[in-house]
């Protein structure tokens, strides 16, 4: 054979090659296209010592920030889903080629697909100066988990990717600020949230394990910051998470609730909650609280099929879990928690239960301060509680706010 023979034959199985290839990607485009998909499916599962609820919907922009799962043909036929996934470093993320989550800035965090070693779970983490606009975000402090000596502003902006997004959820995984003054005020740190539609109150203190609901202001971006103190030392720390809802999402918070609770029992404390006493001394040279101060929002539990009524208490292992008003210090420690410190003539710190009964019998009043909380039960709907604090802490001594205990109570059976 001739070596024009030999290269005319060589260029022929080119183009067959191309030829064929061409034709795989086209075939696989158009399968995509018009194979009918089985409708998407919601997974819901809680994370363990949490409320947290994942949602994963194969049409969720919440994901990945894309609508659809992209096509590899060099690596496998077929599809797979950006599903939720726990990455090998405890984390929720998102499954997504390799490749998507590089270019995101995403960190790869073991696989995700039986279909094709390139998916990844990829974990999407920011600090400082960041924006995003990834479910499942992680916003951190510089340097975290070492701790943040302070001074300057830390910030995140967080953009809805389009419309279908009406909620964000930021779940403090951990965050440890300086305290408040004694009168409540947020002055030496903060965390304010700004931008939603949503009034967020500043928050300092301890408040790992609490969470925020904030609905997005249509498709306008909102800044979670944190702004600290050179001046103050102290061992400052956070880790948000930051998880996008859809309008039409099962775990979305109804109006109105700053905080909302899935599972039917459980626990809720105010910000800044912590058994022991403030440090700090109010304006008059006592001790103040550990209150924050100037706070007006709505805690909110969802309700659970068959269930009618709920039942609030403060939790019986802490003595100080519900002391809102008053001096503290005063008080006999044996009555604190007990009837003879519940007050209902309250118009300071307090917190409303909608309709309250206790043992069966209504209450004149739905407000409730003091230093005690005996269990209090409503059959009123939504189930929330409603919390107010003022700026005046000069006659409110060593209170700590409330750490409350709920349950709901099955339908009575006619």
């Amino acid at each position: 054979m001739s070596a024009g023979d030999r290269s005319s034959r060589m260029l022929a199985l080119v183009a067959i090659f191309f030829s064929s290839y061409i034709v795989g990607i086209y075939s696989a485009a158009r399968a995509s296209n018009l194979v009918p998909m089985a409708p998407a499916k919601v997974n819901e599962t809680l994370i363990p010592g949490n409320d947290t609820l994942l949602e994963a919907d194969d049409t969720s922009l919440g994901r990945s920030g894309s609508r659809h799962p992209r096509w590899f043909p060099f690596y496998t036929i077929g599809r797979f889903s950006n599903d939720l996934c726990t990455g090998n470093n405890l984390l929720i993320g998102t499954c997504v080629i390799n490749g998507e989550c590089s270019d995101n800035s995403g960190v790869a965090a073991g696989s995700c697909s039986s279909i094709t070693s390139q998916a990844v779970c990829c974990i999407y983490q920011r600090t400082c100066g960041a924006s995003t606009s990834y479910n499942n975000t992680y916003f951190y402090n510089s340097n975290y988990p070492a701790p943040y000596a302070g001074g300057g502003r830390c910030s995140i902006v967080v953009t809805p990717p389009d419309s279908s997004i009406c909620q964000m959820r930021v779940d403090f995984l951990s965050l440890s600020l300086a305290p408040p003054s004694g009168d409540g005020f947020c002055s030496t740190d903060a965390l304010t949230i700004t931008g939603g539609a949503s009034q967020v109150p500043s928050i300092c203190g301890e408040n790992a394990g609490q969470h925020v609901y904030v609905d997005f202001n249509g498709v306008s971006p909102i800044t979670i910051s944190v702004a600290t103190s050179s001046g103050y030392t102290f061992n400052r720390n956070w880790q948000f998470q930051i998880r996008m809802l859809s309008c039409s999402s099962a775990t979305r918070a109804p109006a109105g609730c700053l905080q909302y609770y899935l599972p039917s029992s459980g626990t809720f404390s105010s910000f800044n909650y912590v058994s022991a006493p403030s440090s700090a001394l109010n304006t008059i040279g006592v001790q103040g609280t550990r209150q924050l101060a100037n706070t007006k929002y709505g805690i909110c539990i969802r309700k659970a099929t068959g269930m009618c009524s709920i039942t609030y208490s403060q939790v019986s292992s802490d003595t100080y879990s519900f002391t809102l008003t008053n001096d503290v210090g005063a008080v006999d420690p044996s009555l604190l928690a007990t009837s003879s410190v519940q007050s209902q003539e309250c118009t300071t710190d307090y917190i409303v239960i909608p309709a309250p009964t206790q043992g069966g019998t209504s209450l004149p009043s739905d407000r409730f301060c003091g230093l005690g909380l005996v269990s209090t039960t409503t059959a009123a709907k939504p189930f929330v509680v409603y919390t107010v604090t003022d700026g005046n802490e000069d006659l409110d001594i060593s209170n700590r706010g409330f750490y409350m205990s709920y349950s709901q109570n099955a339908c009575p059976i006619l």
